[in-house]
């Protein structure tokens, strides 16, 4: 897919409609200056309009304060780092089996985030590790998991494809193609039943798009007016098969057909923000709806893909020079002169330091004990019988 296909959609910098703001001495520090404007509102258009179907689409003007913009960069900065360390430790053979990273997709990430509260719940692909840092998780946490360890956040047992924060309403990380879009329903069933007025986003990609399930879970979802969210992240590859080689209909915001559905710039923070904010007031109300995320993934589907043989260079630099999410927050906040080059360049360096912390205390951690294998799987209590290769040693284990 050329470059001007996945582009042509795309502004190179937002449109700013500005309400008054005296930019902050640089003197005092970023923190400060942040807090002392965070009365200041701007009013930002979105880079490209949000397209509606059976429904009428939000406005593009969206609200943020200096301290929000800078709280986007940061946060993507430090997903993005993580992302490019993990791709070190993989090929350090530190990370094992299989590892899939979102790098370029931290928009949604952020942007999901600043529309909801830890009370929503979220639950994804195996493409997590951003996601699980966006619900409130540690970088050591993320790295620890990774690798194996004790003090991961599914104790060293769960690796690149199966995070967990429950109780900030991740419920994960899921390996197999699609099967959390009915899970992620059942959690909106629950969120419903409780009359709890919070929403489930469940996330898959476009390779997902095509699945039975999906249709048979947004078919009941929909009968029963159930709060959920399904996001779409369409990053154009299903694995190394481009869009419109899989799917006849590649308007995935469309495919829904009885629920609707909208398409948004997925590599733009606010117009993010902007959608979930809407998607959650809507679900809330009426029902299911769906978000196609138009993003992109700079690394190949897995680390086991090098993601250069089925598109070109070329098009990877393209999306990262027009639209790549942190250096158009990064624009704004320069245009604005909420901070200064050298200052975001000062916090990147310090981004970089935590992570190399965090990875080096992930490191000391222990591996999980031989015991514990079967503990965190069956239901305390019952146990479950091990044969031995021969089948002829058997033993009880007990959680």
């Amino acid at each position: 897919m050329a470059v001007s296909r996945l582009a042509s959609s795309t502004s190179t910098v937002s449109k700013l409609l500005l309400r008054p703001l005296s930019a902050p001495p640089f003197s005092r520090s970023f923190s400060e200056a942040a807090a002392g404007d965070d009365q200041t509102v701007l009013t930002i258009e979105t880079s490209v309009p949000f397209t509606g179907h059976k429904i009428d689409p939000p406005s593009r003007s969206v609200e943020a304060t200096p301290k929000e913009l800078f709280s986007f960069f940061r946060d993507m900065a430090v997903m993005r780092r993580m992302e490019i360390a993990a791709d070190s430790l993989y090929k350090a053979k530190l990370i094992r089996g299989f590892c899939h990273l979102y790098d370029g997709q931290e928009a949604v990430a952020v942007g999901m985030e600043a529309a909801i509260t830890k009370r929503d719940c979220i639950i994804t692909a195996y493409r997590d590790h951003c996601i699980f840092l966006g619900r409130g998780g540690k970088l050591v946490e993320a790295f620890s998991e990774l690798m194996g360890r004790r003090t991961g956040c599914s104790k060293g047992k769960g690796g690149s494809m199966h995070f967990y924060k429950k109780e900030a309403g991740f419920y994960g990380g899921h390996g197999i193609v699609g099967a959390q879009v009915p899970l992620g329903c059942g959690l909106a069933f629950a969120q419903k039943y409780s009359k709890d007025e919070t929403v489930t986003f469940a996330l898959y990609g476009d390779g997902a798009a095509n699945q039975g399930q999906l249709f048979e879970a947004l078919n009941i979802s929909a009968l029963w007016d159930l709060p959920v969210i399904l996001v779409c992240e369409n990053n154009h590859y299903g694995m190394g098969t481009a869009e419109w080689r899989a799917s006849k209909s590649p308007a995935y915001y469309k495919r829904g057909d009885y629920v609707p559905g909208l398409k948004v710039d997925g590599m733009d923070v606010l117009a993010v923000k902007q959608a979930c904010k809407f998607a959650k007031e809507h679900a809330l109300k009426n029902g299911p709806i769906i978000l196609e995320m138009d993003t992109y993934r700079y690394h190949g589907h897995s680390m086991s893909d090098p993601g250069s043989t089925y598109r070109t260079r070329d098009e990877i630099s393209g999306i990262r020079q027009e639209r790549d999410p942190i250096e158009r927050v990064r624009k704004l906040i320069l245009t604005h002169e909420i901070a200064s080059a050298s200052e975001l360049k000062d916090i990147e360096k310090e981004i970089r330091k935590k992570v190399d912390e965090a990875i080096a205390q992930a490191k000391e951690s222990p591996m999980p004990d031989p015991s514990e294998i079967f503990s965190d799987v069956y239901v305390k209590g019952y146990g479950t019988e091990v044969f031995g290769a021969d089948r002829k040693e058997v033993k009880a284990v007990l959680p």
